[in-house]
C-alpha cells in the first residue's frame, strides 16, 4: 500500500516542474490525483500519464486568482473522486527586478497568483477536505519567504505571506479541530524550466536586455552548501511526507528543501 492510498489529492500548477512532480509521485503512492493549471493540454498530460502507469487522475484548467473556478474545482474533485483529502497550493510566479523600476500592476499580479491563489485554496479545499475525515494541506513557499533575496521584494514578500498564512490557517484549523494540518514547503535552487524564464541575476542592472538565461546547476554552486542544485522529485518527495499519515503530528510547521542555503 502505498503512503496516500484511497486518498485524494488536488495539485495547482500540475503541467510543469515541481507541481508535475508533486502529481506523478502521490499518485505512484496511491493518490486519486486532480491536476490543475492555466496551461490546459499540460495538466491534461500529466493526468494521462498517471492513468498510463495504472493511477487515477484528471485535469482541468484552473486560474488559481478565480473564486467561481475554486468552487467548481473542489465540486468536481469530489464528483469525480468521492472527497478531498490534500490541498497542495503549487502555482506561483516570479519576478525578478528592482524595486524601484518594478510597476504596481507586476506586484499586485505576483502577489495575486502568490497569496490570493494559497488563500482561495485553503478558503474553498479545507472544508472539503474536513468533510473527507481530514487530510493535510501543503503550501509552496520558498527559501525566499524566509530570507530576504536581491531583486525580488516582490516575490519575497508574496512568498513570506504564504508562510504566515499557512501558519495563521493551521491555528485555525487545529481551534476547529477539523482534522486539517497545513504546512508550508520552502525549496532552495530546484533545477526546473522556470529557470529559464528569469534573466540572469547577480547585482542586476535596471536594464536586463542582454542578460541570458539564469542557470540552476550554476546558481547552486555558488550558492548551496552542497554545490548542486535540488531536483522537483527532492521537493515531491518533501510533499508526499507531508500528506501522508507520516507527518501526522506537524502543523503550521516550515518544511526547508534547499541544500543547506538556510543553514548559513
Amino acid at each position: 500500500m502505498g503512503q496516500v492510498s484511497g486518498k485524494v489529492a488536488l495539485v495547482t500548477g500540475g503541467a510543469m516542474g515541481i507541481g508535475k512532480a508533486c502529481a506523478l509521485t502521490l499518485a505512484r503512492a496511491g493518490a486519486s490525483v486532480v491536476v490543475t493549471d492555466v496551461d490546459a493540454a499540460g495538466a491534461e498530460a500529466v493526468a494521462v500519464e498517471i492513468r498510463a502507469n495504472g493511477g487515477k487522475a484528471m485535469a482541468a484548467h484552473q486560474d488559481v486568482v478565480d473564486e467561481d473556478r475554486w468552487v467548481e474545482i473542489v465540486k468536481r474533485a469530489q464528483d469525480e473522486f468521492g472527497g478531498l483529502h490534500i490541498l497542495v497550493n503549487n502555482a506561483g510566479v516570479g519576478i525578478m527586478e528592482s524595486t524601484f523600476t518594478m510597476t504596481l500592476e507586476k506586484f499586485r499580479w505576483q502577489n495575486a497568483i502568490n497569496v490570493d491563489g494559497v488563500f482561495l485554496g485553503c478558503k474553498h479545499a479545507i472544508p472539503c477536505i474536513a468533510k473527507s475525515g481530514g487530510g493535510s494541506v501543503i503550501n509552496l513557499s520558498s527559501i525566499a519567504g524566509l530570507q530576504g533575496a536581491t531583486m525580488m521584494a516582490g516575490y519575497s514578500a508574496s512568498k513570506g505571506a504564504v508562510r504566515l498564512m499557512s501558519k495563521s490557517i493551521a491555528l485555525e484549523c487545529a481551534m476547529l479541530q477539523n482534522k486539517v494540518r497545513v504546512n508550508s514547503v520552502h525549496p532552495g535552487i530546484i533545477d526546473t524550466a522556470i529557470w529559464d524564464k528569469i534573466p540572469a541575476a547577480g547585482e542586476m542592472p535596471t536594464d536586463r536586455s542582454n542578460q541570458g538565461p539564469l542557470v540552476a546547476s550554476d546558481l547552486a554552486s555558488n550558492m548551496s552548501p552542497v554545490g548542486y542544485a535540488g531536483s522537483a522529485q527532492n521537493v515531491a518527495d518533501g510533499v508526499l511526507f507531508l500528506a501522508s499519515d507520516a507527518s501526522s503530528y506537524m502543523t503550521g510547521s516550515e518544511l526547508v528543501i534547499d541544500g543547506g542555503i538556510t543553514a548559513r
